[in-house]
């Protein structure tokens, strides 16, 4: 008994002693860690502070910077020439869309009733003065009139809800326009002289009437961004449902969205190019002319990149003070990183039950996720494959630097699959130059390339699935 009193006293002291050091040892660092505190939440703050910076500067950056271009589009193109006397009837036919949030109450009201004159090319120019055309910028005269346009990252890439009327409404940034019909506008430009210039580095006999016929040959929601690289216009393949059926279709892709990118590495339809980052300064510099540095010796190879090689468009450089692109790289990219995709309505952009059981198919039977890896929908690495591996033609892959396909993301698919937010007549369109009209339609190319044994319940569950994503 008395060793077990012995015990009991040692263990009161040994507890006694452990709190007297810990109060000791707590006050003597509690200022310690306090400063740790400040100096973390310090630290958080500034990170939170620079985010919300980033995510302002890049949305006004994708909204409204033309990087420069307005030197090519305006004063050397003179596109501003044709807007002067577009009225917006035209315009909006060629896909334009308007912003009403740019735009005055009784104007909106106006549109709604009906009484602005969409004849007027004055309404045209007043509204590229209000900013509210997604896109274009203007550079007016004294009188009203433009003297230059440049284009922005939100001509292609954004959209509108048509919430005021069709092609008016509050903007969808990242979203892709399809109903923008760049090749027709661009070929309205009264000076094409330097687009044909550039192309016959690699075609001599290029003329401006046969510019005219590639650019009017895109139709809505596609660009052509490697014709200024290598020249080749057309696909000689033509390939329907997976099936080649024919010659010579355009080589033009469909305008990929600027949402739901975060997390992968290759951007767009074709292999190798690089990150969204890559793909920014790229198409600022050498696709739309703006004034800026852009570095690709791959673009070197002649073989591959004919008028990319001749034009060295590969190694563009301009001096720092006058760069207007490689500054704003960041806050772009970190501004389009922060636009997630479009989340659809269950039971309304799709039908819940039979998109649960696409789901057991998209990872067994139809092995989806083999490639298009839940949740980023493309693989976390190096995301891209080889036309073979698809069993499709490599038309497009071979014009990209790693003769592949990137494996796309599929997050936002129900707005096409509906036609949201777009002409009734655009509705669709899936693969890299929409070739599928529909998701069925990819459902039964995979099924029958890849001898699936898919059952047609089995295809229209994994669809659902598709547009539940």
């Amino acid at each position: 008994m008395k060793r077990k009193f012995t015990c009991t006293i040692a263990v009161l002291i040994f507890g006694a002693c452990a709190m007297l050091y810990y109060a000791v040892w707590a006050q003597r660092n509690a200022a310690a860690f306090a400063d740790d505190s400040q100096r973390r939440s310090g630290f958080d703050a500034a990170v939170l502070q620079n985010s919300l910076q980033m995510v302002e500067d890049g949305r006004k950056i994708f909204r409204f910077d033309t990087f420069g271009d307005e030197s090519f589009w305006g004063d050397t193109l003179h596109l501003h020439q044709v807007l002067n006397t577009l009225p917006p009837s035209t315009a909006l036919a060629l896909g334009l869309k308007i912003d009403s949030h740019a735009l005055s109450p009784s104007l909106i009201e106006a549109i709604k009733q009906g009484k602005v004159n969409l004849g007027d090319p004055a309404v045209t120019r007043l509204l590229i003065k209000q900013n509210s055309v997604l896109g274009v910028v203007g550079f007016f005269n004294g009188n009203g009139t433009l003297r230059s346009v440049g284009l922005t990252c939100a001509l292609c890439h954004s959209t509108v809800d048509d919430s005021v009327a069709p092609n008016i409404g509050r903007r969808i940034d990242g979203l892709a326009n399809r109903d923008l019909n760049v090749g027709a506008i661009v070929a309205t430009a009264p000076n094409l002289q330097p687009v044909v210039d550039l192309l016959k580095l690699a075609d001599a006999g290029i003329t401006v009437s046969d510019v005219l016929k590639v650019l009017n040959s895109w139709g809505p929601g596609k660009f052509d961004a490697e014709l200024f690289l290598d020249g080749k216009a057309t696909n000689p393949q033509q390939v329907t449902n997976g099936v080649v059926t024919g010659m010579n279709v355009p080589g033009a892709t469909l305008i990929p969205n600027a949402r739901g990118l975060a997390g992968h590495n290759l951007h767009t339809w074709t292999g190798g190019w690089g990150t969204v980052t890559y793909w920014n300064a790229f198409v600022a510099v050498v696709e739309m002319h703006g004034v800026g540095t852009f570095f690709d010796p791959r673009f070197d190879d002649a073989a591959q990149f004919p008028v990319a090689a001749a034009a060295h468009l590969g190694h563009i450089s301009v001096d720092p003070d006058h760069d207007q692109v490689t500054g704003k790289l960041p806050a772009l990219h970190f501004f389009q990183l922060a636009l997630p995709a479009l989340k659809p309505r269950p039971a309304i952009d799709f039908d819940p039950a039979a998109a649960a059981r696409g789901d057991e198919l998209f990872s067994g039977k139809a092995n989806c996720n083999s490639c298009h890896h839940e949740p980023l929908w493309t693989e976390p690495g190096w995301n891209q494959h080889s036309a073979d591996e698809l069993k499709i033609d490599g038309f497009e892959a071979d014009r990209a630097p790693g003769h592949a396909y990137r494996t796309m993301n599929l997050a936002g698919l129900f707005v096409r699959e509906r036609g949201l937010f777009m002409h009734p007549e655009n509705k669709g369109g899936f693969y890299h130059d929409g070739r599928f009209k529909t998701l069925l339609d990819v459902a039964n190319s995979y099924n029958d390339r890849f001898s699936l044994g898919l059952t047609d319940q089995e295809k229209h569950d994994l669809v659902e699935y598709l547009k539940s994503l």
